[in-house]
């Protein structure tokens, strides 16, 4: 079993360089996937296949950290999980229900005009996990660019301390903290840890 991504980003056509963002999203997927398992297509669509379902919700909300770092950008991003019946030579041409379910929810995705959802075999854990990300989203969907590089920097160093943190992002501790309950911070990582759970149950 595995994951797909499957996203586009939110107002690429309001940015005049499309380098602007990019650089950025590729750096994104450089970071959560090896260079053959991601693919950029359309100029502003994406797919990344992922090993470990358990790390879809981590890496989505990594991906709309790091395009929200540009200010007016958003991502939106269909998790499927499920099998995979057959590899191509490139992600788009790989097949399985992750990648239907994927491809499937991101048209769904653009008609109710939300950004994260998910498809899995299991219809009770689908209808739960996306109330649970419709209510994330209204965090989310609001995250400055500045709270959106205090998250990716804390995803790319999760054992640094605030101070630490700080010193990357050249602020002070207490900016840190400040920014870090206004993104909460926490209520992600509980949402994270109660995905790998259910996650694991379908796995098993």
């Amino acid at each position: 079993m595995i994951a797909v991504l499957t996203g586009d980003i939110v107002n690429s056509r309001t940015i005049n360089s499309p380098k602007a963002w990019q650089d950025v999203l590729k750096r994104a997927l450089n970071k959560i996937a090896s260079a053959n398992n991601w693919e950029i297509f359309r100029g502003d669509s994406f797919q990344v296949e992922l090993n470990v379902p358990q790390e879809a919700l981590k890496d989505s909300i990594y991906i709309k950290a790091c395009v929200k770092t540009v200010k007016e950008l958003d991502v939106r991003i269909a998790i499927g999980i499920g099998n995979k019946n057959y590899t191509g030579d490139k992600v788009s041409e790989s097949y399985g229900d992750a990648y239907i379910f994927s491809g499937e929810k991101l048209e769904s995705l653009k008609r109710d005009r939300q950004n994260l959802a998910i498809k899995t075999t299991d219809e009770n854990l689908n209808e739960e996990l996306n109330i649970l990300f419709r209510l994330a989203l209204t965090i989310m969907d609001n995250w400055t660019p500045n709270s959106a590089m205090l998250i990716k920097t804390l995803f790319e160093n999760q054992n640094l301390s605030q101070k630490e943190l700080g010193d990357i992002l050249g602020i002070s501790q207490s900016s840190v903290s400040e920014r870090y309950n206004r993104a909460h911070i926490s209520e992600i990582e509980a949402l994270q840890r109660l995905f790998i759970k259910k996650i694991n149950g379908l796995t098993k």
